[in-house]
């Protein structure tokens, strides 16, 4: 049965602004043993360098022993460290303003003129263009489609990755699968790598190459990569102009603020939403020093973190703009996870989504004509919001 550390449970208080903390109840494809329960228990399973990834399919992908290297997601110890430190480059503050703020821009200006001109849209649509479009430069994928890499990464992602007890049923989304990582592979990796061989590039996908990474390598990592750096940038776009398209105050403090503060709010929104909900990981069996049991499945509840009084201050379930948290805490809370596992894209997440939603928030006449459907993806723990229809004047 799973138990819950000591806190209190984050749900049902007054005074909740929160759109996505219900679904979250779905939680993901670990069974965990516990689940954390404020910001101090969450925060220290994340900085025990003796605890394992659990969650992202871990734990199956490292079953499959040593014949392919692992994904940088689930290294640990002295090799992740190596490969974290060798592709940090390609995501620091300087690095991405740079080299990729004025691709942001353009990109943001490319996708606000186009729905001006068309009066309609899809918000959940723009955002997965832009994050899609700059993740790609930072990784690599640059030698297809844009659109068709854009549409395969969103099918992937979006698909069912439930444990189905019907045989038939289960090959059938098995199938589905291959095709689906293959259909990636073919069109949009396997085309990077040839032109990188060619000749090499400030990109991640060249620095696999000259580590050594076979084909089979490099897709994985570049599937983790869409996940990191494209699905939950799409979906937080869409989930912070929901708040701001719904609540004027909001969004007035946001245009009125310089771009020091709109990353703020921005943080604040991220604190209260976090696109991921539950990290998870594995206590080792011969682990004694853990704030959970040896052995233990544990749910890093990231929701119960970023609401946690005691860490965030009074009315910890509410957007408060310019809200006061110490340095300790960080403004997003945990919603980048924390420890050498924490998230490496953050800096470039924050920016494209404050210079697209800049420059959305300021289109005369914008309209939300139809709330998102929100859903929840088990495979990232973490909500999925489509089919927010937006028009302008």
């Amino acid at each position: 049965m799973e138990a819950r550390l000591s806190g209190a449970c984050p749900f049902h208080r007054e005074g909740d602004d929160r759109k996505s903390a219900a679904a979250s109840s779905a939680g993901g494809t670990v069974d965990p043993d516990v689940r954390t329960g404020n910001f101090a228990q969450a925060r220290a399973i994340l900085r025990n360098q003796n605890v394992r990834q659990a969650g992202f399919l871990a734990e199956q992908v490292g079953r499959i022993g040593s014949a392919t290297r692992q994904p940088i997601l689930f290294l640990e110890g002295e090799a992740h460290r190596v490969q974290r430190s060798a592709t940090a480059r390609f995501f620091t503050p300087r690095i991405v303003t740079t080299h990729y703020r004025e691709l942001m821009v353009e990109l943001s200006d490319q996708l606000i003129s186009r729905f001006k001109k068309e009066k309609t849209g899809f918000l959940d649509q723009l955002s997965l263009e832009l994050a899609v479009a700059v993740a790609s430069h930072i990784v690599g994928l640059t030698d297809s489609d844009p659109k068709g890499l854009a549409r395969r990464l969103d099918v992937f992602f979006t698909g069912d990755f439930r444990a189905h007890p019907n045989k038939v049923t289960a090959l059938i989304k098995f199938v589905q699968a291959q095709y689906r990582v293959l259909s990636f592979y073919y069109h949009d990796v396997a085309p990077a790598i040839r032109a990188r061989r060619k000749q090499r590039r400030d990109d991640v996908i060249s620095h696999l190459i000259d580590e050594g990474y076979n084909g089979r390598e490099i897709l994985t990592e570049c599937l983790v990569y869409g996940a990191a750096g494209m699905a939950t940038t799409r979906e937080f776009i869409v989930m912070a102009a929901w708040h701001m398209l719904e609540r004027e105050e909001v969004k007035t403090a946001f245009l009125a603020a310089d771009e020091k503060g709109k990353i703020a709010l921005l943080e604040e929104l991220l604190r209260l939403e976090p696109v991921v909900g539950y990290l998870y990981r594995r206590v080792p069996a011969e682990e004694t020093g853990a704030d959970a049991p040896p052995g233990a499945a544990v749910a890093v509840d990231v929701r119960a973190a970023n609401t946690d009084m005691a860490a965030f201050g009074e009315r910890p379930c509410e957007l408060v703009p310019g809200r006061e948290v110490s340095a300790k805490y960080g403004n997003a809370g945990l919603s980048f996870g924390d420890g050498e596992h924490r998230c490496p894209g953050a800096q470039v997440a924050l920016q494209e989504s404050c210079i697209f939603l800049e420059q959305l928030l300021q289109v005369p006449g914008l309209k939300l004509d139809r709330a998102p459907m929100l859903t929840w993806n088990p495979l990232v723990t973490g909500y999925e919001l489509r089919n927010a229809a937006i028009s302008c004047d």
